[in-house]
């Protein structure tokens, strides 16, 4: 095992204040069981999710310092019950901020690859949206090409906008070299976008879905989300009532569905690397919104743990498989027979994440959209 490259000079251990309460944790909430980085930098070999924190939020336009707010998170997440013994959690503290922003982003770009270099799945608790950039050049430094889905009220790229947090997807989408071999985005409120960055989008025929839409068969989500490598949420995805900390919108994801789709994320045997961004403690009410990232942890360790329990797709055996051919085209559908997920095989025999519903319209001699889509960027 590696030595991390001595990760522990980017980084700031998690303060004391931060993990202990009146009380202390009792042996059944997370606080008891998550391996810290307190005076020692802990032993990761078991871990299967690793916590880092970003509190860099100049690319908001905050420039009042180093938030607290992956802090504040925790000190809601510890709290929570520990239910899944069969994921090992650590948590390595604050990536130290720099004296220019793009010295923030290299920080924590070194981190981040190192730990997906050892195969750690990453959660970074940001720090403003914009810090993406650094999740996003970790693979970068490695040559890996990615997929990527973005959760977000707006798609942020708008150049004119003096904001770092608004335009970096255009550096990340079109930059060279480049490493996405697709985008998605989930959850944008049509009335925020200008209807060129739409077309923009689609001619790089990259999948938008609109919030409306998403609400509606939120499931349809899974497989969006199941072939993706990195994930990125703004808490502007989530409606203001559930997350008062943003103030976008009054509308947008609740609880619950924002809460589904970091499940979502676990369940992925492809997602390596999830950030939650946009926290600012200053603008929550009660901590509401420190509450609600602590539960979307918990439903992404959740799905985590259902991960680690799902069928290898090489043992056929465990899969329900289903013959059928679309448009002339002979193709094989999977079902697992675990967790009841689907995959289908593309020309090249690959195989991709899909829905029940892809795989009836193509029992209907119907071409599914994702189907499409895919073969279209292949």
């Amino acid at each position: 095992m590696s030595d991390y490259l001595n990760l522990q000079d980017f980084l700031l251990p998690v303060r004391k204040d931060v993990i202990s309460n009146d009380n202390g944790y009792n042996d059944g909430q997370i606080g008891s069981h998550i391996n810290l980085y307190e005076e020692e930098f802990p032993d990761l070999d078991e871990a299967d999710i690793v916590l880092v924190g970003i509190g860099e939020v100049r690319g908001q336009g905050v420039h009042t310092g180093y938030s607290n707010g992956p802090d504040k998170i925790r000190e809601q997440f510890y709290q929570l019950y520990y239910w899944h013994t069969e994921v090992k959690i650590a948590d390595i503290g604050n990536v130290k901020s720099g004296a220019l922003l793009t010295d923030s982003y290299a920080a924590a770009k070194t981190v981040i690859a190192e730990l997906i270099k050892e195969k750690k799945t990453v959660v970074i608790l940001g720090g403003s949206h914009d810090n993406t950039l650094a999740q996003y050049y970790a693979y970068g430094s490695q040559n890996k090409i990615i997929e990527a889905t973005g959760i977000d009220s707006i798609i942020n790229l708008n150049m004119e906008s003096p904001l770092r947090h608004e335009s970096f997807l255009m550096e990340v989408l079109t930059g060279e070299p480049n490493y996405i071999r697709h985008y998605n985005h989930i959850g944008f409120q049509i009335y925020n976008i200008h209807p060129k960055m739409m077309e923009t989008m689609d001619k790089l025929r990259f999948d938008c879905f609109r919030v409306g839409k998403v609400k509606e068969h939120i499931d349809e989500m899974e497989p969006v989300i199941r072939n993706s490598n990195l994930v990125t949420i703004d808490i502007a995805a989530i409606a203001n009532a559930y997350a008062p900390a943003t103030d976008i919108s009054p509308n947008g994801f609740t609880g619950e569905e924002i809460c589904t789709m970091t499940k979502y994320a676990g369940m992925s045997p492809n997602v390596n690397t999830l950030g939650i961004y946009g926290y600012l403690p200053e603008r929550d009410n009660s901590d509401l919104t420190a509450k609600q990232i602590a539960h979307m942890l918990w439903y992404f360790v959740d799905g985590k743990q259902i991960c680690k329990n799902e069928v290898k797709m090489e043992n056929r055996d465990d899969f329900n498989e289903y013959h059928t051919a679309l448009a002339e085209i002979e193709t094989v559908f999977l079902q697992s027979k675990r967790t009841g997920r689907w995959w289908m095989q593309m020309p090249d025999k690959k195989f991709i994440a899909c829905s029940y519903s892809d795989y009836v319209m193509a029992s209907n001699n119907e071409i599914p959209e994702r189907w499409l889509r895919a073969q279209e960027r292949s």
